[in-house]
């Protein structure tokens, strides 16, 4: 929704302030489906209300806010043995459920925010799950087993899936109770669940054997349906075939991955989109390395990207930046960065939303989510800010200090400090 007053207001208190600065461990018990609970506070990674710096402006931290722990059957097959037929066994299982590692709609696991999300989860659960995207279907599902007593056997393999949700902090300033300002780690946008699971065990039990209660085992037996005519029928050595129970059991169809960002929105233009109408502040900035000379500067091809430049009196404005259509929200600003020099709006392109060090570009302005960014800022009376894409999530940063250095993204920003710059009035 359009902003007219606030604008103005938010413009006026950036320029106040930037004139002023030049004056745990939840350990899974249970291999049982457990209530999502909370994740823990013995972590070395960052919690709500935990202090940061002026350095972590540029960067954000997913943080698990709850788990689920559920041992799960991914492949079974009935078999019977008969006297004269035990000993080793190898049977081919059909597949009963299929688990795919995620995190958000990303089930590629190739940022650096989705690998620290899995990373999170391993210490929450003190479980080895995987951190990389697999799914359950890539495995054999050939089960070798030697047997020493005959009778109705379920061959399976299974594991212990995990599932929970995660949130996103950011450093940003947040005022105390006396009055005084702190930066502290706040939840911001780009909460979602994820899925992943532990190393695949096999085995092969039968319904007479004891069997730990609510383990991967258990699952496996209560998949026999032992209470129906093909467990109490005897049958010839060989597969059994399945019970109604084992039928319903196997996976229908799933739509194909999704892909793209870990985001729920989808881009709500396409390269056809009339030019916003922008409703942006008088006050025009740079957008700087703090106490360096070089800043944002726009570029003057449309194929080329917003790279850090001098700024001298030969900069023809390319280096000036106004905000526009500014909203606020618990302290943090959201606006559409409008180029004084070229007349663009700097965006991700669409086609390198879900890529990781994608570089930061300007287009004709539209209404565009991709055009959208968050911007963290130091306590009153300091210029530093984080900016955040709005779609992507990513943090802007550069790899390394340099003329003509792009200004890129970063799913979990950059953790040397290269992605907080300073907003200073011109």
């Amino acid at each position: 929704m359009r902003s007219t007053g606030p604008v103005r207001r938010v413009g006026g208190l950036l320029m106040a302030t930037t004139a002023t600065a030049a004056a745990g461990a939840v350990t899974a018990l249970s291999l049982a489906a457990s209530p999502a609970a909370a994740a823990p506070t013995e972590t070395t990674a960052p919690r709500p209300g935990d202090a940061c710096t002026a350095a972590d402006l540029g960067t954000r931290h997913p943080y698990i806010k709850t788990t689920e722990v559920s041992p799960t059957i991914t492949h079974f097959k009935g078999w019977y043995v008969t006297e004269g037929t035990t000993g080793q066994q190898t049977v081919s299982t059909d597949t009963t459920t299929v688990i795919a590692v995620s995190v958000g709609l990303n089930d590629t696991i190739e940022t650096s925010f989705a690998v620290e999300a899995l990373s999170n989860v391993k210490a929450a659960v003190g479980l080895d799950v995987k951190l990389e995207y697999t799914s359950t279907s890539k495995e054999s599902n050939s089960v070798t087993w030697n047997l020493t007593q005959p009778g109705y056997y379920g061959f399976y393999k299974g594991t212990k899936k995990v599932t929970g949700t995660y949130g996103s902090l950011n450093c940003n300033r947040a005022q105390q109770d006396d009055g005084s300002w702190a930066l502290k780690w706040t939840e911001g946008p780009g909460s979602g669940s994820f899925t992943t699971f532990t190393t695949l065990e096999e085995g092969a039990v039968r319904c007479q054997d004891s069997v730990p209660a609510d383990s991967i085992m258990a699952k496996a037996q209560a998949l026999l349906d032992c209470g129906s005519a093909a467990a109490s029928t005897d049958h010839r050595a060989g597969a059994v075939a399945p019970t109604a129970q084992q039928k319903q059991a196997r996976p229908a169809p799933g739509p194909a991955p999704t892909g793209g960002p870990s985001v729920a929105a989808q881009p709500r233009t396409t390269e056809h989109s009339a030019r916003a109408a922008l409703d942006c502040s008088t006050a025009a900035y740079k957008i700087a390395v703090p106490g360096k000379p070089l800043s944002w500067g726009a570029p003057l091809l449309a194929d080329d990207g917003v790279r850090l430049r001098p700024s001298t009196i030969f900069s023809a404005h390319l280096d000036n930046w106004r905000l526009c259509d500014v909203t606020e929200q618990d302290g943090v600003l959201e606006a559409s960065l409008w180029n004084w020099g070229n007349g663009g709006c700097a965006t991700i392109a669409p086609e390198n939303a879900a890529t990781d060090r994608a570089v930061l570009m300007t287009a004709s302005c539209a209404e565009d989510d991709l055009q959208r960014f968050y911007i963290y800022r130091d306590v009153p009376g300091s210029s530093k800010i984080g900016v955040q894409n709005k779609y992507t999530g990513s943090m802007m940063g550069y790899d390394r200090y340099a003329d003509g250095e792009f200004i890129r993204q970063y799913s979990t920003g950059r953790q040397d400090g290269t992605g907080t710059f300073a907003l200073t009035g011109v």
